[in-house]
């Protein structure tokens, strides 16, 4: 058992190094002060044409959703830092800014109809086209997204009118604060190239998941590179890159743990062969309901099994084997099936302590796990029942 902690640092590695590279590449970025006098300029802009920030969450909130749609869940992760500064520059908390990206991310990738984990992995065992069903899909995804926004602009709302409302009320946030008066900000050459710098990066990301399908280990190049070049054109010398990086680095360091720890639990479930007792135990009872019960049931499965398999294409291939004939079993349509599989295992991404990237980003915002359940829950109720509504559009209609 105590073997498992070094197994789940050992078999997470890639994502706790990207943990550390992107600490230490926006540590680099930040020292500049290009990021800090870039936000604030868009946010001096911002209040010249709007008194609250309801229009900036909502739109961020749709940005960061399609970007989980199309990029991916964990090549996400190095936004958190801008979706924080930003809440903050608006009056908000840290919960305000890790939603604004943790949440719109988790649930753009949960919701996404071109999923290539989830959705592409269930539609080659389903034996159905790839991405198939995306009409309703597409539906279910942007009104999964208004309702997160809805969700933040609400707390952001209470909170800015209350600050004791806060969640992580007491947490610093130092590191994230703007340093200087709102209206004295402004952009030197240097900040206009890092800026730069930034955006390339962005768009490189993109690029290369949808074309070259990269993943961690590509990310945590290109974070290195994006590093190397920001300590170009600020003109840092050796000692002082290697100091603010390895500062970088160290302030997720707790974060990472977790991670590790987290990744052991499922080295735990594997080793005791406990993980395919309990999927056939959930799975099984679904063959005696109304189809409409046995997707709803379907769904809560999923989610259940989600907490020992947080994986989207770990999971894919662990249960659709099963769920597939069951629906077939009980007369649900294979789309249908796929649907109640997005719902459980996505949008219980929200609140899973098994995965490592939620814990990487709630690391990188210093928001405590326990705290971020509290904000959290009321919005996965109100997804999952806007899943439950889909799923019963679906069965009436004969989704195929």
């Amino acid at each position: 058992m105590f073997k498992s902690i070094p197994g789940g640092m050992k078999s997470s590695a890639d994502i706790l190094f990207l943990v550390f590279i992107a600490g230490a590449m926006f540590k680099v970025l930040t020292s500049t002060g290009a990021i800090e006098n870039g936000i604030g300029i868009l946010v001096r802009k911002f209040h010249r044409k709007e008194k609250s920030g309801t229009t900036m969450i909502y739109i961020m909130t749709f940005v960061f959703g399609l970007l989980g749609a199309v990029v991916g869940y964990e090549n996400n992760i190095p936004f958190v830092p801008i979706g924080v500064m930003i809440a903050l520059a608006l009056g908000y908390d840290l919960m305000v800014g890790v939603a604004l990206i943790l949440g719109s991310v988790s649930v753009g990738f949960a919701t996404s109809p071109i999923n290539p984990y989830t959705v592409g992995t269930s539609d080659f065992i389903a034996e159905l086209p790839l991405f198939s069903g995306m009409g309703l899909r597409t539906a279910f995804c942007i009104v999964s997204v208004a309702v997160l926004a809805h969700h933040i602009s609400q707390y952001a709302k209470k909170v800015k009118e209350n600050p004791q409302k806060s969640l992580v009320k007491g947490i610093s946030t130092e590191g994230f604060e703007f340093t200087q008066d709102i209206n004295s900000y402004k952009l030197t050459s240097i900040h206009k190239k890092i800026l730069t710098l930034f955006v390339v990066l962005v768009i490189v990301i993109v690029f290369g998941v949808v074309k070259f399908h990269w993943y961690l280990t590509e990310m945590s190049a290109l974070f290195v590179i994006t590093g190397i070049i920001a300590r170009i054109i600020a003109k840092y010398d050796s000692t002082k890159i290697v100091k603010i990086m390895i500062e970088g680095a160290a302030e997720l360091t707790l974060g990472a743990l977790v991670i590790g720890l987290a990744r052991g639990i499922q080295i735990v479930l594997m080793q005791g062969n406990i993980g395919d007792t309990i999927i056939y135990t959930l799975a099984t009872p679904l063959q005696h309901l109304p189809v409409l019960a046995s997707a709803i049931l379907m769904s809560i499965t999923h989610g259940i099994i989600n907490f020992f398999i947080p994986s989207g294409s770990g999971q894919a291939m662990t249960t659709m084997p099963i769920m597939i004939p069951l629906s077939d079993l009980v007369g649900m349509t294979r789309q249908t099936a796929i649907l109640a599989f997005q719902i459980g295992d996505g949008i219980m991404n929200l609140v899973v302590p098994t995965l490592g990237g939620l814990l990487a980003m709630l690391a990188m915002a210093k928001v405590p796990f326990e705290k971020w359940v509290r904000f959290i829950t009321p919005l996965v109720a109100k997804e999952v029942l806007v899943g439950w509504i889909f799923i019963t559009i679906a069965v009436l209609t004969n989704w195929s």
